[in-house]
């Protein structure tokens, strides 16, 4: 029995380091994502700096295993990779919380990778060719290939065990923290199984503990702010709410990634940010509400709103994070309601699957310029979109973008993107309807020919505020020529690209 362990230690310890080394680069784009967003260009960062960092391992531990072929030095790679992955922690908390928010968005990503995921990537990249060598000296492998192929294989079926761990256990039960922690003390352990199990010197052993337990007091030294009510990783993003302050009221704020998403004043029920406010336009089109679906729940500010103005309004929520309902029970004062139902699934697979027909459709999927889910912004899921409206039902989006017609425009693009469907498109500037900076669009589209005019003095009579506002917000875009601006369908929607135009002037 003691042979035969002896014999599976080394592909057992390839296995979990094949493991840990996908759990690392899946939960280094969770890291990111608060400071850069969950975009193509973090990812795409996380990816080529492991990638990097892993392909010069396998350089210089090929030399290494040539030149030092010792189980020594094998695990005590392992376990410095251990005290590595600790230590993404201890630089998480020191340099993105100061320097993450000042980078670019587009670069930033690529910046903190490097920083942060390099070095234990490299140490981890060391192994592999390591295994290889001692493997083959071990099991008396005549061929290099033969040796090779069977850590690989090890090392394959680790890394698509730890690709499945991190996607369906670890990140939507544990935080990031704890997951850092985890296999940091996983690989540290790894790397002093030896001590057991051939006799290394003791004073490798002294130094993995102190090491790992030096990055472990750091880790768990870190704080969180007093202010903060609730911080944990939900499915999709990490969850945050904190109470604040906004417009000199007393706030709670819901954060999701970077995105400070949604929130609710602790003083009074009206709503809190403007552009949520603008969900009333569907009086303007809509003679009768009778059923509503939001996508993209959030802290539920919308569907609170709507029930309350309208008493017998029934309201559909597609909210993908599931976190998200219980914790908008807790924290934004959301009730059970026999006229609010909730769909835990993605906007555009329940308006797939769903037969209900709706009068209006609010699309709040887009609430942040640091991630916005392409496949909600193409001619295809507009199409979807107007099939699940009634005969004068409205589709209403919140963007976030830019109106100016200089280069490249996602605003545009997905303006343009909605004329092929709907026969009528409106768009109000939260913010101003004349600014160029970054700001909340709101965009409708309308099944109905008949065109509406927001300068119809009968709307300065209305009981909501954003209808009675809509002129002074109103866009009229009758004399820009999109014909430049591409239609996204989903074959093509660059929507990253597009967004990068303004990301560096958040």
């Amino acid at each position: 029995m003691v042979k035969f362990l002896r014999r599976a230690l080394l592909p057992f310890t390839v296995f979990v380091t094949g493991a840990c080394v996908l759990i690392v680069e899946i939960v280094a784009i969770r890291i990111l994502a608060p400071y850069f967003g969950n975009t193509i260009y973090s990812v795409s960062s996380v990816i080529s700096v492991v990638l990097a960092a892993l392909s010069l391992g396998y350089w210089v531990g090929g030399r290494m295993a040539d030149r030092y072929p010792v189980k020594q030095l094998f695990f005590a790679l392992v376990a410095f990779s251990g005290v590595l992955v600790l230590f993404i922690k201890v630089l998480q908390d020191a340099i993105l919380p100061a320097y993450g928010f000042s980078l670019p968005l587009t670069t930033g990503p690529l910046i903190a990778s490097a920083v942060l995921f390099f070095a234990p990537s490299f140490v981890m990249g060391l192994l592999s060719p390591f295994a290889v060598a001692l493997h083959q000296r071990e099991a008396k492998i005549k061929g290099v290939g033969t040796a090779a192929g069977q850590i690989f294989f090890f090392s394959t079926v680790g890394s698509i065990l730890g690709s499945l761990l991190a996607g369906f256990v670890l990140i939507p039960y544990l935080g990031i923290a704890t997951i850092l922690v985890g296999v940091g003390v996983l690989l540290v352990l790894m790397g002093m199984l030896p001590v057991v199990w051939i006799g290394i010197e003791k004073r490798f052993t002294i130094a993995a503990f102190v090491l790992s337990g030096s990055m472990l007091i750091l880790v768990l030294a870190g704080s969180t702010n007093s202010n903060t009510l609730y911080s944990h990783d939900g499915v999709y993003e990490r969850i945050t709410i904190f109470d604040g302050t906004y417009h000199g009221r007393p706030t709670r704020f819901l954060m999701q990634d970077a995105s400070n998403s949604a929130a609710m004043y602790l003083d009074g029920d009206d709503l809190t940010f403007d552009y949520t406010k603008y969900y009333t336009l569907h009086s303007i089109f809509v003679s009768k509400l009778n059923r509503a679906l939001m996508l993209g729940g959030g802290a539920y500010s919308v569907p609170k709103a709507l029930m309350t103005d309208l008493s017998d309004v029934k309201v559909d929520v597609s909210e993908i994070e599931p976190s998200l309902i219980p914790l908008s029970k807790k924290y934004f004062d959301l009730k059970d309601s026999p006229r609010l139902t909730h769909y835990i699934e993605d906007g555009r697979r329940m308006l797939h699957d769903t037969s209900n027909r709706y009068d209006l459709i609010f699309s709040d999927v887009y609430h942040s310029i640091y991630s916005v889910p392409a496949h909600f912004t193409t001619r295809e899921f507009m199409e979807l979109a107007s099939s699940r409206l009634t005969d004068d039902g409205v589709f209403i989006a919140n963007l976030i973008g830019s109106t100016s017609t200089e280069g490249p425009s996602f605003i545009w693009s997905e303006i343009r993107t909605m004329q092929q469907v709907f026969p009528e498109v409106y768009i109000f500037g939260v913010s101003s309807p004349d600014s160029a900076e970054t700001q909340n669009i709101i965009v409708v589209g309308s099944k109905s020919e008949v065109r509406k005019d927001m300068y119809d003095p009968s709307l300065r009579r209305s009981a909501y505020q954003a209808v009675r506002e809509a002129a002074g917000h109103y866009l009229d875009h009758s004399h820009i020529d999109l014909r430049s601006y591409r239609v996204l369908t989903d074959d093509y929607a660059p929507v990253d690209y597009l967004t990068s135009k303004i990301l560096p002037k958040r």
